[in-house]
């Protein structure tokens, strides 16, 4: 192992130094703009797609509404319909 001359490291710190003070507000600066990148961009003939689907979804949401009503509406009228199962009467059988 080759021993290290002395007058080696006050050059090593002197030499540091420098590196350090320009390298560290660069490593902050790309570190920023690596954090400020959104995560992902949607082109837009996509988001254009997309928002005619979401309104796609909306009306067909609006319709099975529209279904689910009529449908709560003719079970109400075929159960008024129907007598109580207690006043039932029986068919004349001769």
């Amino acid at each position: 192992m080759a021993m290290v001359d002395g007058v080696w490291i006050p050059i090593l710190a002197i030499a540091c130094a420098p590196v350090i003070a320009i390298g560290y507000p660069i490593a902050r600066a790309l570190a920023r703009r690596i954090e400020a990148k959104p995560t992902s961009s949607v082109p837009g003939d996509v988001a254009a797609r997309l928002e005619r689907m979401e309104q796609a979804i909306d009306s067909i949401a609006i319709e099975v509404e529209r279904i689910s009503e009529g449908q709560r509406f003719t079970t109400k009228l075929l159960a008024d319909r129907v007598p109580a199962p207690g006043s039932l009467s029986t068919p004349d059988r001769r």
